[in-house]
């Protein structure tokens, strides 16, 4: 017998038990209970069948052949129902509500006014679908919009992220956002409180606090904060009111950084590209930063004037 094999079969042995021994410790990482808490995939899942709640037309289930399309939603409805419900159940299980009948009961009061406010959520989104058709000329259509842009998609799922939100539903909301964020880079904590008439131009970079409060006809574009002045406090801020309110019919061009519970951006307001705000703005204010100097050099390091170009220059700019 070969006794490398042997040896290494001993010293893995006592690598597992150490591992299993790290276990031990009582942490919240070291929990081994398991379907003690939602499961993201299925929650990833679900999205897909809301979507298609949502957007019948658009996001079809294409492992099935349909005739009747109501038929097809009405089976939809029943399995979103039944996940959705048991979703709930094992999260409120996991945080608050130790008593099975008790949870079971809470879950399906949940799941069933949650279904009653869909379709006070796709008005909603088609205020936002409005608002994104209307605000980028790039648009072709509006099925364009739906199909393929990701801040109105991120939009959506926020939008039923924050009815569960709002059903006091723990962890699953959050699970949703941050699904869109991996898929879009569009960060919007389901707790934001978001008007009608929204709409996210490009959107990579965006970050949306959980205290946030957006009015209506709002247009927000990439790289965008909405964010806590100092989270230097931590779990002592939790509850506390610490992102900004965006008054109706506010535009926030890209880059912007918008921070602290006390700052209030008033109405019909114009933010500009990479300002810095922390204190509250008037209505019908215009902000921006002055023109930054530009700079230019050729390859040797001559300042050159940019209206008389040198033939061999290596083009640079700095701020």
């Amino acid at each position: 017998m070969d006794e490398k094999p042997a040896a290494f079969a001993t010293r893995l042995q006592s690598l597992t038990d150490t591992i299993l021994g790290d276990y031990e410790h009582g942490r919240v990482i070291d929990r081994l209970e398991m379907f003690t808490q939602p499961d993201s995939r299925v929650i990833h899942e679900l999205i897909g069948k809301l979507m298609r709640l949502v957007f019948p037309g658009y996001y079809l289930d294409l492992a099935y052949r349909i005739y009747n399309p109501k038929n097809s939603l009405s089976t939809l409805v029943e399995d979103v129902a039944f996940h959705l419900n048991r979703q709930i159940a094992i999260a409120l299980r996991d945080c608050d509500v130790p008593d099975c009948g008790a949870v079971e009961a809470r879950a399906e009061e949940i799941t069933a006014a949650f279904l009653a406010g869909l379709p006070e959520i796709r008005a909603l989104v088609d205020t936002d679908l409005q608002a994104a058709y209307d605000g980028d000329p790039a648009a072709t259509s509006k099925a364009e919009v739906i199909i393929a842009y990701p801040g109105f998609y991120a939009i959506t799922i926020n939008r039923l992220a924050h009815a569960l939100f709002q059903l006091n539903v723990p962890l699953i909301p959050r699970i949703m956002t941050e699904y869109a964020h991996s898929r879009t880079g569009i960060d919007i904590h389901p707790g934001a409180r978001i008007g009608r008439y929204f709409f996210i131009d490009h959107g990579t970079g965006i970050v949306v606090g959980e205290t946030t409060v957006i009015g209506d006809h709002v247009k927000i574009y990439q790289g965008v904060t909405l964010g806590a002045l100092s989270t230097r406090g931590g779990q002592k801020l939790h509850g506390q009111r610490r992102h900004p309110t965006i008054e109706d019919n506010v535009t926030i061009y890209a880059g912007a950084s918008i921070l602290g519970g006390e700052t209030v951006i008033g109405h019909d307001s114009v933010i500009g590209s990479n300002v810095f705000i922390t204190h509250p703005i008037p209505p019908y204010t215009r902000i921006s930063i002055k023109n930054q100097e530009l700079q230019y050099k050729n390859g040797q390091g001559y300042v050159l004037q940019p209206d008389v170009p040198s033939e061999n220059a290596a083009w640079c700019y700095t701020i």
